[in-house]
């Protein structure tokens, strides 16, 4: 992660106590949300007030890079060779203490919070088998918090034939709706996996999202193997290197760009070989142009080119990778936070949103965002 921890208040939640567990009250509410994504870089908390259609305000926000440890015990469950109820219990405690702090910073009790959104933390997503796997203990952390929790937000929409993944579209419409942003518009994420989200008008049926590629997964592991470096620390290795065409042309090479979207990726979805016999800069420089070169791809299976690319997730604060991405897509590429969105709180602040949405019976999926048959709700609740 790029940043230390911090918390950032832009409105203080009304003083109101929300509801003991059963139906949300009628309109907007204060809402949790909770985020650890594929690159492995930390937790992001976030509260959010919200109806789960539209959104009214945003509260404080924190983010709080992962102890070496935990990275490495989450690192190992992935790859299949960790304790996984250890690290489970340890990334609970770990969201637990974020989401504990940024209430205390913020002065906000927990009773005027109606909800928290718990994702947990992805080690296996294969959805063509019918299998998306995440670890975090949904009753454990709503014991801890004593906030009612959503957990489990991708299952249903698997067990119903979709994707399981992206679950952020949603949250991106209603935001380029508050906003009143012109269409076509682009939300790439870049986490771990990159994802984009194309909005084409105001309604949710003109949406289209799939994971494109590779994110920063690929160059973090890249950089922590060749250096020791958690990541590249804004793009100065792979910008110290030179791409290599061969090694890149191996990478594109994979049938995923070619299949049509809904489609969605696991962390480990490509084989970094084509650049394991490369310098560390020339490594990072080819992995950078695969994530970009697999973002121009993208292009060609959405119905018309963005007139502009928002992007978010941790790779937004790399200047090389950014820059590779603004040669290749023919129109404005900026970090979201040119239109005023929080870029390390939005994917918690989306967790806050599904959880209302969830509460509320509404759907978290749709054909064109994960490839579900219908519009799917999904979420198991954990009542305080």
């Amino acid at each position: 992660m790029y940043h230390t921890a911090r918390a950032r208040t832009t409105r203080r939640p009304a003083c109101r106590k929300a509801p003991m567990s059963g139906a949300l009250p009628d309109g907007p509410v204060w809402a949790l949300g909770l985020m650890s994504g594929t690159s492995l870089d930390g937790v992001d908390a976030a509260l959010i007030e919200t109806d789960g259609v539209t959104v009214s305000g945003f509260g404080p926000w924190r983010t709080a890079p992962y102890p070496a440890a935990l990275r490495a015990q989450l690192r190992a469950v992935i790859e299949g060779r960790g304790a996984r109820e250890d690290t489970e219990r340890a990334l609970n405690a770990f969201h637990a203490d974020v989401a504990e702090a940024l209430l205390a910073e913020a002065g906000v009790a927990r009773q005027e919070v109606a909800v928290a959104g718990f994702p947990g933390h992805t080690v296996r997503h294969e959805p063509e088998a019918g299998l998306t796997d995440q670890i975090g203990d949904g009753a454990a952390l709503a014991r801890r918090l004593g906030i009612d929790v959503v957990n489990d937000f991708r299952s249903n929409d698997v067990a119903a034939g979709g994707q399981g993944a992206p679950l952020v579209p949603l949250f991106h419409a209603a935001l380029a709706r508050r906003s009143g942003l012109a269409a076509p518009l682009a939300v790439l994420n870049l986490g771990g996996v990159a994802n984009v989200t194309w909005i084409g008008g105001p309604a949710d049926v003109d949406l289209l999202a799939f994971d494109t590629g590779p994110g920063c997964a690929l160059i973090d592991d890249w950089v922590l193997g060749t250096t020791g470096a958690a990541l590249d620390h804004y793009g100065r290795l792979a910008r110290s290197g030179t791409v290599d065409s061969s090694a890149l042309d191996a990478l594109l090479a994979h049938p995923y760009f070619d299949a049509r979207p809904p489609k969605s990726l696991d962390r480990n979805q490509f084989d970094p070989t084509p650049v394991s016999g490369l310098s560390a800069g020339d490594g990072a420089a080819t992995l950078v142009a695969f994530t970009a070169e697999a973002v121009r791809r993208a292009l060609a299976h959405v119905p018309a080119a963005p007139l502009r690319w928002l992007v978010t997730g941790g790779g937004r604060h790399n200047p090389t990778l950014m820059a590779a991405l603004g040669e290749r897509l023919g129109a404005p590429c900026e970090p979201i936070e040119a239109v005023g969105w929080q870029g390390d709180a939005l994917e918690a602040q989306a967790f806050g949103y599904l959880a209302v949405r969830s509460r509320r019976s509404l759907p978290l999926s749709l054909p064109r965002t994960t490839g579900v048959p219908h519009p799917v709700s999904g979420g198991v609740f954990h009542p305080a």
